[in-house]
């Protein structure tokens, strides 16, 4: 008995129809289904079903001086000359980014966020998870570059912070973290300048008071061993007593010169203003002995006390000049501080924006593409002219 042979659909011939084609033109295109379509499909596989997906924070900031803002750099301000204000704010600024993007900034970062726990979590991937729960710190040197970006606009002075991780709330802690410490490293800097600024400042200073003390010290050791506060007002009383007694000599000789000639030099009056002459004449010469004679000599003394004093008055002007280059010292280094304004703060992600898949695909797709037709154009190019 002979088996009944059904009549094929319609919709089932055409689907026959359909594959026959497409094999067809997958024999007469091997290769560039092997060369293009395969791995474009292998890759699309990969990152739409085994990729996992990395979650972004972004943050900006500037570094600035407390006195002035940062100006560009380049372009039209650095043409004019404008830019020379904000030199010391763009050098801070370069010195803040290499420090994040440091061994030293990785290391202190993982003491304090758990960097490598953050960057094993168990939904990343095995091909962009890092490894080893306790890789060398090259290794985590070179992951932790291709998860954070640490990036310099030199036109507008800003730096641009990102970091990618496989949590949301990984990205946002590990990035305020970095900003903390950007924060930090400038409060060094600031430190150490300030340090530097004020130390010269300071040891002049202090020399400059040590040298005020030794005067004054010197100045009290004169009056304690010359029995006098102030040998100025000593030396003035002392010639104001000669100049009196040097009147009334004159005085006296007068007196005595208008009685000669008068009077007999045996008379009483006659004697007694002789004697007097006499009298003036040795208190004249033993006050004025005082004010010259001798190393002990109000005149000598005098020398003495007021070479002391220009000494003194020349460290007390040498204390005030430093004390007060001290004071602009510090009001320069204040004015110098540097300190980090946040642009714009860190975001906490809520969708995932990498990998890029769609924009990966379509670039390794043309890719492809672009080999593929330079290959087919070099082959079709030896086979015209092997003919």
């Amino acid at each position: 008995m002979h088996g009944i042979i059904k009549p094929q659909s319609s919709q089932d011939a055409a689907g026959e129809l359909w594959t026959d084609k497409l094999r067809g033109w997958a024999y007469r295109n091997k290769w560039f289904v092997l060369l293009v379509l395969l791995p474009t499909l292998l890759v699309a596989i990969y990152y739409y079903l085994l990729a996992s997906d990395q979650y972004q924070s972004e943050a900006h900031f500037i570094v600035r001086t407390a006195d002035s803002a940062p100006m560009p750099s380049g372009g039209f301000s650095q043409l004019l000359g404008l830019g020379g204000g904000a030199s010391q704010s763009r050098s801070e600024a370069m010195s803040v980014n290499d420090y994040l993007d440091s061994q030293q900034a990785v290391n202190l970062l993982n003491q304090r966020t758990n960097l490598v726990e953050r960057l094993r979590r168990p939904e990343a991937d095995i091909a962009t998870r890092l490894w080893f729960a306790e890789p060398t710190p090259e290794m985590l040197m070179r992951y932790y570059r291709k998860k954070v970006d640490v990036r310099f606009n030199q036109e507008t002075g800003i730096t641009t912070l990102r970091v990618r991780t496989f949590r949301p709330e990984d990205s946002y802690t590990v990035i305020n973290q970095l900003l903390a410490m950007g924060e930090e490293r400038v409060n060094l800097l600031n430190r150490r300048s300030q340090t530097d600024a004020l130390k010269t400042a300071r040891r002049q200073l202090a020399e400059a008071e040590q040298g005020l003390l030794d005067v004054q010290s010197k100045l009290t050791v004169f009056r304690q061993e010359r029995g006098d506060l102030d040998p100025e007002r000593s030396g003035t009383a002392q010639l104001g007593l000669v100049t009196t007694l040097q009147a009334q000599l004159t005085n006296a000789r007068a007196q005595l010169n208008a009685m000669q000639g008068i009077i007999t030099p045996s008379s009483p009056q006659y004697v007694a203003t002789a004697a007097r002459v006499r009298a003036l004449e040795a208190q004249v010469a033993g006050q004025t002995g005082k004010l010259t004679n001798g190393g002990g000599a109000i005149a000598a003394r005098l020398g003495n006390y007021q070479d002391l004093q220009i000494r003194q008055q020349f460290a007390a002007k040498r204390y005030e000049v430093a004390a007060a280059n001290l004071e602009k010292a510090r009001d320069t280094a204040m004015k110098q501080q540097l300190y980090i304004v946040r642009v714009v703060d860190p975001n906490l992600p809520v969708k995932s924006e990498y990998p890029e898949r769609g924009k990966i695909l379509l670039t390794l797709f043309l890719s492809l593409m672009i080999a593929y037709g330079i290959g087919w154009l070099l082959v079709a190019g030896v086979r015209e002219h092997s003919l």
